[in-house]
């Protein structure tokens, strides 16, 4: 999506996942689905999506040459720049903002987990319309099961309404500038996402509906369910 009266749109893909939880020695961004890839997936999911996107893909140092290989091994041709993650997080989308242009004053910019490849094309394009509206952009679920909250102090759990809370999911989308403000404050564990940084920083979150098959692969069953999309079993828009 380019809009001629604002900057270029943006993507920063961070996958920095060791594959601990999968139980695999290859990191679960490179686990393949259909024959490819997690991480290819997603990118290839926002290239059509937003076909005049910068996109940035942000990986642990000590898997950048693995990533070259993959790359050049499969003929993956969809432009992109690689950057180096961080400590944390936080660290990692802070180096793929610094890699964005300087001079950048009115572009939007997108923030995705790397091992989420089924975000539907409608709820990404919905998201950098808003945000170039000005807006700050989070894709929610509502939630379907029962909660409970457990007290940390006595140990004793009670029902909450779960109407009252949303699952969170990604791209979280962003003018720029705010994000990049956001970002200038201190490292805390409180940051669980983007949304988070901006609200510390006095931003105010607008709620769009994400879609269901936007999983976050992370464990074995996830992988189950994500192939199960992939071979046309599973709706995806």
């Amino acid at each position: 999506m380019q809009n001629p009266e604002c900057g270029l749109d943006y993507v920063v893909i961070v996958a920095g996942g060791s594959g601990r939880r999968m139980g695999s020695d290859v990191p679960k961004q490179f686990l393949e689905i259909e024959g490819k890839p997690i991480l290819m997936h997603t990118i290839e999911r926002f290239r059509a999506a937003l076909p005049e996107a910068g996109l940035v893909l942000v990986l642990p140092q000590e898997q950048m040459a693995y990533w070259d290989r993959l790359c050049r091994a499969s003929t993956f041709a969809v432009s992109h720049t690689v950057v180096k993650g961080g400590a944390t997080r936080f660290h990692s989308v802070l180096n793929g903002l610094n890699a964005l242009p300087e001079e950048e004053k009115h572009a939007v910019v997108a923030i995705h987990d790397g091992v989420r490849p089924f975000v539907a094309s409608e709820v990404i394009r919905h998201a950098f319309q808003l945000a170039h509206e000005g807006k700050n952009v989070v894709p929610v679920l509502s939630v379907v099961e029962s909660l409970r909250r457990i007290d940390g102090e006595t140990g004793l759990s009670h029902a909450v309404n779960r109407q009252e809370y949303y699952a969170v999911q990604t791209p979280q989308v962003f003018p720029l500038e705010v994000l990049r403000r956001a970002y200038r404050q201190t490292y805390h564990e409180g940051f669980t996402d983007d949304a988070s940084v901006v609200e510390q920083d006095g931003g105010l979150i607008s709620l769009i509906p994400g879609n269901r098959e936007n999983i976050k692969i992370t464990t074995p069953f996830d992988l189950a369910i994500a192939r199960e999309i992939l071979s046309g079993k599973g709706a995806l828009t």
